[in-house]
């Protein structure tokens, strides 16, 4: 006791500190009436009514209201696990979780949820899912929101205020965690590395989206077909399918797109950008992530397999549409004649067999063709290339089938 007396060197400590045997609790907020023993914790909750964020992430920029939610979210930077559990030896970050899990053990229940059968110390907050409650609305388009600090930072679409900007580019962003999220693509800092994998991040969202690409999670379904997706932002792009829509319309040669991203592909045609080039082989690109899938065909990397027969690819396109071979999802259409595909390219090549569209053209004597494979073939027809040998008598032929049905007279 005397020990402790003595490390309590002002009286306001010690009444503070006294506080906490007592009982007694003498600070009140005034927007919610919560009461706290100490005045340092009010100030804190008060954060969360004006939505506040004083503690920094020197990692990731992310601000926290709190001292104690800012070491916490230290954690999953450094990977600490203070809390470990002797029964099973798990160990956990925060201590809540702990607690949580060892209940496990003990078979105890004390919150349980009525509509689901879930255990949480904080049940009171998780029912508002299902209460819907949102006491705080926006006065502009009266959308709500649970929480005042979400109501705060939603106020901001409307006001247009942006006090974050980047000194590289100029680009604004209503908090600074975003700024310093944004900053990293000039840094070239990935904080958020995949543990599958190894790829990394400069975002923490994106390594999230990433990792569905491992646990094959698609969360976003459509309701039109039953198509899901990884991505919210794939949904919609998919849904125009469905609806038609193209809002994005390229202001050279009035061509519509139903995404912004196939728009700024598309422009590049007009304005002949390819600002992308490979050292290797000198070929040139109009997209980065183009570039770095061509990267592959040099590394002789194949990072995507498939987890049903074990074949790997350099591309995860390639991946989805290989696995398709197993599902035998063919997503793809004709309109005309009902006939479907696992590709996209193949309903475009077959849509050709009614249109009679024949885009590849020889130049050597005009003929057409339907497919650029096609016209390659008939290439060899003028330049006289026979790329497939007979090992057995030296002969050439110009197309593979033709080789292959050649080895038939050697093996019968």
């Amino acid at each position: 006791m005397i020990g402790m007396l003595e490390s309590l060197q002002h009286e306001s400590d010690l009444l503070q500190h006294d506080q906490i045997h007592t009982g007694e609790e003498s600070y009140e907020c005034n927007e919610c009436r919560k009461t706290f023993s100490l005045k340092q914790n009010l100030l804190e909750h008060k954060n969360m009514h004006t939505g506040e964020k004083s503690h920094e992430c020197t990692e990731c920029g992310k601000v926290c209201s709190r001292v104690s939610s800012l070491t916490l979210h230290l954690r999953s930077h450094t990977g600490k696990k203070a809390y470990k559990c002797n029964k099973c030896g798990k160990a956990f970050g925060q201590k809540e979780n702990f607690l949580s899990h060892q209940k496990h053990h003990t078979g105890e229940k004390p919150y349980e949820c009525e509509k689901v059968s879930i255990q949480m110390p904080t049940v009171i907050r998780h029912q508002k899912n299902h209460t819907g409650t949102k006491p705080y609305a926006c006065k502009e388009c009266g959308k709500a929101f649970n929480g005042k600090a979400y109501l705060t930072e939603h106020q901001k679409i409307h006001t247009g205020e942006k006090p974050f900007e980047c000194n590289q580019c100029g680009r604004a962003f209503t908090q600074k965690q975003y700024l310093v999220k944004h900053q990293n693509i000039h840094t070239g800092k990935k904080p958020f590395k995949c543990s599958e994998c190894g790829k990394a991040f400069s975002q923490k969202e994106n390594l999230i989206i990433h990792q569905r690409i491992h646990t094959g999670e698609k969360p976003y379904e459509c309701k039109g077909c039953g198509k899901a997706f990884i991505q919210k932002s794939s949904l919609i792009r998919h849904q125009r399918s469905h609806t038609g829509e193209k809002p994005y319309t390229c202001k050279e040669c009035g061509k519509a797109f139903s995404g912004k991203s196939n728009l700024t592909e598309h422009e590049k045609i007009h304005i002949g950008e390819k600002p992308y080039k490979c050292n290797e082989c000198g070929t040139i690109f109009r997209q980065k992530q183009y570039l770095i899938k061509h990267h592959n065909i040099h590394t002789g990397e194949k990072p995507y397999e498939c987890n049903k027969c074990g074949k790997a690819f350099s591309r995860i396109t390639s991946l989805i549409v290989h696995v398709r071979i197993h599902t035998g999802d063919k997503p793809y259409e004709c309109k005309v004649c009902g006939k479907a595909f696992c590709q996209s390219s193949s309903l475009t090549v077959h849509m050709r067999s009614h249109t009679g569209e024949k885009p590849y053209g020889c130049n050597e004597c005009g003929k057409a063709f339907s497919q650029f494979s096609t016209l390659a073939l008939h290439m060899r027809i003028h330049t006289g290339e026979k790329p497939y040998q007979c090992s057995e008598c030296g002969k050439a032929f110009s197309q593979k089938s033709h080789h292959i049905r050649h080895q038939r007279i050697h093996t019968h």
